[in-house]
């Protein structure tokens, strides 16, 4: 690896730990968990992925989307049980990868991926809201004037020194240089010691202390599916979007196999479940971080921070890391999808608000399957309304349909609505040449067919079946000749 490549990698990782911490303390918080098992869960995540994953660059941590799905566990059941959730999820993660389902990632439409990423941008930028808070209270005066200063001028930074140099990351610049500015004039702002308190020791292996037998499988199992789903989910629908950035080639399996493998590494450590996050693979890639190293670097920071330097990262203020964050999500939102809405399809359109809404009200896995349903919705009757027939009359009086489109559930009405039974001659044909069949509706339409035409005293020809549809009719029991 070149010199200038490490130092870039090992900038960008040292940047992207800033940005990791409070988002971990956040997450931990808002799961009723101690934030060590944040910082733990982060550490092990993001380490363990950059090192075995298959898409480097990418930045895995205790994701905010995974603390949700466990918060009625946790004040349930307690932390004993969550580790164990975590286990079993990583298991299912890595049996996922194993089955190499991370192809699955293609059934998403590209409107389904814009939906993402703007509903993620507006999430990552409603969440800084929160620092603006006391308690459940507003800042107001000179604490809430200091605030917005201090977050105008992070963002400053970020914006403007790229025009000045891109030998070191804006971000960095703009969070140790706003830290010096307030310790050295004093100033009254909230700093991450503030959040937590994140000095610690080493994350010790242990297993998990529960019972373990079916009355426990039967409590952790439906979380650690929810949380393997939504942890792949978001994973690779991030490693899609590191691809687009970087313009290289992820392998999506290999990923979610280092995912659930980092997983049960930091449930058996007591640390949180965890995927990858969006808002920090941004950070990290926008500074430069291109390898595997930077990954490492931004994990081995973390338990550096837990273990060595709480002291000095507790005094960063929030403000300097809400501007970085802030200027995260103007980066990640797609700007460019608002200026095709009304150049698109009608569904494209709805697939993009409805994801995009449904990511901020709800979570990621119900919107990004929301998006999907509408897609498959539009595709079946898009697919339905392009089916047609040809007919012509041969020399001996018969008549001939060659059908054009696709038979499936959607379009048997239209199918069968293509012939005049009635009126046909004694000798009807069927030509298939351009028909695809694709399921068992497909064969029990053709079958209403046959029907009506012997009901009418007449006999139906069909010719021109691809090997497949055969087979297909052949395993229903249909005679197609």
């Amino acid at each position: 690896m070149k010199p200038t490549r490490i130092r870039a990698d090992v900038l960008a990782g040292l940047t992207t730990s800033f940005a990791l911490v409070p988002e971990c303390i956040a997450f931990a918080l808002v799961a009723h968990l101690n934030p060590l098992m944040g910082l733990y869960g982060a550490f092990i995540i993001c380490t363990l992925t950059a090192l075995f994953g298959g898409r480097p660059g990418m930045v895995s941590g205790a994701a905010g989307s995974m603390a949700v799905v466990i918060i009625a566990l946790v004040i349930q059941q307690g932390v004993q049980y969550l580790l164990a959730t975590v286990l079993l999820g990583g298991l299912l993660m890595v049996i996922f990868g194993l089955l190499r389902l991370g192809k699955l990632v293609r059934m998403v439409p590209y409107p389904v991926m814009l939906g993402f990423v703007n509903g993620l941008a507006i999430v990552i930028a409603m969440a800084q809201l929160e620092h603006f808070k006391v308690g459940e209270h507003w800042l107001t005066g000179t604490p809430l004037y200091l605030m917005i200063g201090l977050v105008a001028l992070t963002m400053a930074i970020v914006y403007g020194l790229p025009r000045l140099t891109r030998a070191i990351p804006p971000a960095l610049i703009a969070i140790l240089g706003v830290g010096v500015l307030v310790y050295f004039l004093n100033l009254p702002t909230r700093t991450l010691g503030d959040m937590a308190h994140i000095a610690g020791g080493l994350p010790s292996l242990a297993m998990p202390d529960v019972p373990w037998n079916l009355q426990t499988l039967r409590i952790i199992a439906p979380y650690a599916i929810l949380m393997a789903l939504v942890g792949l989910l978001e994973t690779l629908l991030t490693l899609n979007l590191t691809d687009e950035i970087t313009e290289t080639r992820g392998y999506p399996d290999r990923e979610c196999v280092a995912l659930g493998i980092a997983n049960i590494a930091s449930g058996a450590c007591g640390g949180m479940g965890g995927c990858a996050m969006i808002g920090q693979t941004v950070i990290n890639l926008s500074s430069g971080g291109r390898g595997r190293l930077s990954g490492v670097v931004a994990g081995v920071m973390i338990l550096m921070f837990v273990l060595f330097l709480s002291p000095l990262i507790e005094r960063i203020p929030l403000a300097a890391l809400v501007g970085v964050m802030f200027v995260v999500a103007q980066q990640t939102f797609a700007w460019a999808s608002l200026r095709v809405l009304h150049k698109v399809p009608i569904n494209d359109m709805l697939a993009i608000i409805a994801v995009t809404v449904v990511t901020v009200l709800t979570d990621l896995a119900t919107a990004v399957l929301f998006g999907i349903l509408i897609a498959a919705i539009n595709f079946a009757w898009q697919q339905a309304r392009e089916l047609y027939a040809d007919t012509h009359t041969e020399a001996d009086g018969s008549k001939v349909y060659s059908l054009h489109g696709t038979l499936f559930f959607a379009s048997i009405t239209s199918f069968l609505n293509q012939f005049t039974t009635a009126e046909d001659p004694a000798h009807v044909t069927l030509d298939c040449r351009h028909l695809s069949f694709v399921d068992y509706s497909a064969v029990a339409a053709l079958n209403t067919l046959r029907e009506r035409y012997e009901k009418a005293g007449k006999h139906l020809r069909v010719i021109h079946l691809s090997e497949r549809c055969k087979q297909l009719l052949k395993r229903a029991g249909v005679q197609h000749a």
